[in-house]
């Protein structure tokens, strides 16, 4: 479905990720780990069309995207929900939900993602009217997530939706992302929380000052020693 092949990426002047692989099939969900500077965000960014590589290529469904424009990359079935969730805060949940299905404006069904976005996430359907900058830090993510799925994609990129959020809430958010991969969707997500993510994804990658330094099955990376003392503390 997905393969970034040797990209890298510069943010703010300096490179970011070098020479990064990557690949994500169909209906698995793929976690990349690491430390604060790994580059992490960077590479999400290289996919969603919000950077351009310097060099490498992504390729969705076997046809070369980057280079594209960010609109077109959603159009073609990527949804990208950054770090700091780029809500309208005093836009409705209603309305930032609707923002997420523009590209179905013109259709009768556009508001059909919604049933399984208040199926994944109750407390939306209860907070249609309330503005965005109300809810809790919790909640915005959970709307961020509920406005990347009116786009209908079929690859969902998720940049550390764990941040700034009550560990009750997180623990809603990471069995969401398990559910949204039942519906028959494909998660790729970031995340620096990273005993919670290998318990949900099937494969992982470890990104180190840029690069991958690990890959593997989840249940091999979290079971590696190295791994075990440098990141999940044990």
């Amino acid at each position: 479905m997905l393969s970034v092949h040797e990209v890298t990426t510069a943010y703010q002047g300096l490179v970011a990720i070098s020479a990064v692989s990557l690949d994500v099939a169909k209906g698995e969900i793929v976690c990349v780990a690491g430390a604060n500077g790994a580059g992490k965000s960077t590479l999400l960014k290289s996919i969603a069309g919000a950077e351009r590589p310097r060099s490498g290529a992504v390729t969705f469904d076997g046809a070369r995207i980057d280079g594209l424009a960010q609109h077109a990359i959603t159009a073609r079935g990527i949804a990208y929900v950054p770090e700091n969730r780029r809500l309208f805060p005093r836009l409705s949940v209603r309305d930032n939900l609707r923002l997420g299905s523009y590209l179905y404006r013109h259709e009768a069904d556009r508001d059909q993602p919604l049933a399984l976005v208040f199926q994944l996430f109750p407390r939306l359907s209860e907070r249609l009217e309330q503005r965005a900058e109300t809810l809790s830090g919790g909640e915005q993510q959970m709307l961020a997530i509920g406005r990347a799925l009116m786009t209908r994609p079929r690859l969902l990129m998720l940049d550390e939706p764990s941040q700034g959020i009550m560990p009750k809430l997180v623990d809603e958010i990471f069995q969401a992302v398990k559910r949204i991969r039942d519906a028959g969707m494909t998660v790729l997500i970031v995340e620096q929380r990273m005993a919670e993510c290998l318990d949900i994804a099937d494969r992982a990658y470890i990104l180190q000052t840029g690069r991958v330094l690990m890959q593997g099955s989840a249940a091999d990376i979290k079971g590696n020693p190295d791994v075990r003392k440098a990141y999940l503390g044990l």
